[in-house]
């Protein structure tokens, strides 16, 4: 009788567990998915950010590289003058 009972009780907690675990898998399930989700719109939002980075360095040696062309064309005219004087 005594084994009947705690086999019962066994299988009873056996059941609950289950249960508990079915529960912890999908709220693990969802959590990681949750998190996923939230590192690929993290990974997308940086990557415009570099982007953005990459094509305003880009536009600063363009403008840098006109400046110092224009630096050298006015050198080259004053030393032509100074050389005709």
């Amino acid at each position: 009788m005594r084994k009947i009972v705690l086999v019962a009780a066994a299988a009873g907690a056996a059941l609950t567990l289950a249960a508990c675990g079915e529960t912890a898998s999908e709220d693990a399930t969802d959590a990681m998915e949750e998190v996923s989700a939230d590192a690929e719109a993290n990974m997308e939002a940086m990557e415009e950010t570099a982007d953005e980075a990459v094509a305003d360095a880009e536009a600063s040696m363009d403008e840098a590289t006109d400046a110092v062309e224009e630096m050298a064309d006015d050198a080259e005219a004053t030393m032509e003058e100074e050389a005709a004087e």
